[in-house]
């Protein structure tokens, strides 16, 4: 039984004002902040554009570069000193570049109300336009920080993914369709190799170790998945002729509008993975997939992909896609060379396809 209050808890408690109406009034405040410091990035952005566009076409306009800079510099130290470090000679410069790979207008005006200036300029300096494309798109999608944004440009979530691997105008008709239509394909989404450093997983583990160590991480494990995906379960059940088989993991894309099912592998993949993965595949059709819903497709994630291998058995046509995870992070040079040489051998193989047909 609780003590009667004191007199002076009593007037303590009477100076406080009611609980749910503080509540109510931050939650005002708070959303109309927002509300207010979004509208400001917006306009922010797009009187950056303007700006840049308009040195832009003066600078392009002079006969020698160097009149060219000398106008910038000059623009940064007038409009500095009278409207502040926003406007310096610098930012001048990341504004004239966001105007110069950002050429249309109506492109800048859909995406200034998801980006900020700070995603802008992380942008704008990617060369390839194709990679440059598929961050803006993904963070868009994705809702990304800008710090988000740098952890995937900096673990090469483009090169990673299999439209890296595409002919260019492939991976344009891919990238420009998320753009108009919002339509994720399995080729943004998958990709190859997955580094789960974070797991920590030393020398020797068993298939369960490596189970239980993506549970204990699965946020981290969902943020290396990529967007969209949602947990669903984990040794997913399946009978089939009185039989029992278990699923490592079952996931849902929320883009994709599927369930995605992985399975965990500690050695290299081998041919007899897919019928494995097949059977998954169908069961889950047959019995979990609701009417509204795409076919599920699978992710054998192994220690090693067997190119020639997964490429004779076409596992896409059967909805599998196969895939690497590599434990430690290899050195930035290492990595870049690993997977700009996967690129060119996927490239060369569907140029080769293309000939043949």
């Amino acid at each position: 039984m609780s003590r009667p209050r004191s007199e002076a808890e009593r007037a303590v408690a009477a100076k406080r004002p009611p609980v749910h109406l503080l509540r109510e009034l931050r939650d005002l405040i708070t959303g109309v902040r927002e509300r207010v410091a979004r509208q400001v990035n917006e306009e922010l952005v797009a009187l950056y554009w303007l700006v840049g566009k308009r040195i832009r076409e003066d600078v392009l306009k002079a006969k020698r570069a160097d009149h060219g800079q000398r106008i910038v510099s000059a623009l940064g130290r007038e409009l500095s000193a009278e409207f502040g470090e926003g406007f310096s000679e610098k930012n001048l410069r990341h504004m004239v570049r966001f105007a110069e790979v950002f050429e249309d207008e109506q492109i800048v005006s859909a995406l200034r109300g998801q980006l900020s200036w700070t995603h802008f300029k992380r942008l704008v300096y990617l060369d390839d336009p194709l990679r440059r494309d598929f961050y803006t798109e993904l963070c868009r999608v994705g809702r990304w920080s800008t710090r988000t944004l740098d952890r995937k440009i900096s673990g090469m979530l483009y090169e990673r993914t299999a439209l890296s691997r595409k002919p260019a105008k492939l991976a344009r008709a891919e990238i420009d369709a998320l753009r108009s239509d919002d339509k994720l394909t399995p080729d943004l989404v998958f990709r190859d190799p997955y580094l789960l450093g974070f797991l920590g997983l030393k020398d020797r583990f068993l298939e369960r170790d490596l189970e239980d160590a993506i549970i204990r991480q699965l946020e981290a494990f969902l943020l290396e998945l990529g967007v969209g995906f949602s947990f669903v379960a984990r040794q997913k059940r399946m009978t089939v002729d009185g039989d029992d088989y278990y699923l490592d993991l079952l996931f849902f894309h929320r883009g994709l509008r599927r369930l995605v099912a992985v399975d965990l592998k500690l050695g290299d993949f081998q041919p007899a993975d897919k019928g494995q993965m097949e059977l998954y595949l169908r069961w889950l059709e047959k019995h979990d997939r609701q009417p509204d819903e795409e076919p599920p497709v699978g992710l054998i994630l192994c220690a090693g992909r067997k190119r020639e291998t997964v490429e004779l058995l076409e596992l896409e046509k059967s909805g599998i896609r196969v895939a690497s995870y590599w434990l430690e992070m290899p050195p930035r040079r290492l990595l870049e060379k690993k997977l700009h040489e996967a690129i060119g051998v996927a490239r060369g193989l569907l140029e080769a396809k293309d000939r043949e047909t």
